[in-house]
């Protein structure tokens, strides 16, 4: 149960619209529930904004399945990360509504039709090889109700591609910049806009980049103030930061 949905469970009581027993039918799985592998914590969205979400490496198609229906009877939002196709195949089976973002490697069941935050996050990526990030970042940031844009393949290799798209990093309330190689990309931006700027290090690159470490430190180094960083390869992070940000602006 998400956080509109408790304010309107409680309005409709306070209105003589539901009973107390009905009220606490909806409250009944609160606080969470023990699968017996897992233990789903019902109260995160009214806690934080957004339902738990399930990171799907390391658990079994049949575990996943399970979490994943279980929480899809609560009518909220249910986001899996870090999904292969075969525990999509698992989740499809017995949620034919739900859908996989294949480069994100993402399902989401109850994608929103409409924002709930109107102001834009953009997410931009350096390059190609950095999409799967870019785009985990995307879906998750949209299932958590934000309008999203996008600006890929603008890296400082060729800057000109970045120069010409400043109208549209103005537009965005929140940008997210995913980065591998030496991680400049985040540096450029924020000395570009005065919006808050969340750098995300790629574990893309040659053999010094070591996996993202040189761009995670190039970007924690960033001469540019007011640069935020989360972990290597973390769109999600980057996402579910934005979103914070987005929830503030609008309360």
């Amino acid at each position: 149960m998400d956080r509109l949905k408790l304010k309107k469970m409680l309005s409709l009581l306070a209105c003589g619209e539901i009973t107390v027993d009905q009220a606490m039918d909806q409250l009944k799985l609160l606080p969470y529930q023990d699968l017996n592998f897992a233990r789903i914590d019902n109260h995160r969205s009214i806690r934080c904004g957004f339902p738990e979400v399930i990171f799907c490496e390391g658990k079994r198609p049949e575990q996943a399945a399970e979490i994943f229906n279980q929480m899809i009877n609560l009518n909220q939002t249910v986001l899996g990360t870090r999904a292969n196709y075969r525990i999509f195949s698992a989740v499809k089976s017995s949620c034919p509504d739900a859908r996989y973002y294949k480069t994100a490697r993402c399902i989401v069941y109850g994608m929103p039709e409409e924002p709930l935050y109107p102001a834009p996050v953009l997410v931009m990526s350096a390059g190609t090889a950095d999409l799967p990030v870019a785009e985990e970042a995307a879906v998750c940031a949209q299932a958590m109700g934000n309008k999203i844009l996008k600006l890929f393949d603008v890296g400082v290799a060729g800057l000109h591609r970045l120069l010409d798209c400043q109208e549209l990093i103005q537009k965005a309330a929140v940008i997210i910049v995913i980065a591998g190689m030496e991680g400049a990309l985040p540096s450029v931006v924020g000395g570009l806009t005065d919006r808050p700027v969340i750098a995300v290090p790629a574990s893309t690159g040659y053999g010094a980049s070591f996996g993202g470490l040189a761009a995670l430190l190039g970007m924690l180094n960033s001469c540019t103030p007011g640069v935020g960083v989360v972990n290597i390869d973390n769109g999600f992070g980057a996402a579910s930061l934005a979103t914070a940000i987005n929830r503030t602006i609008i309360s």
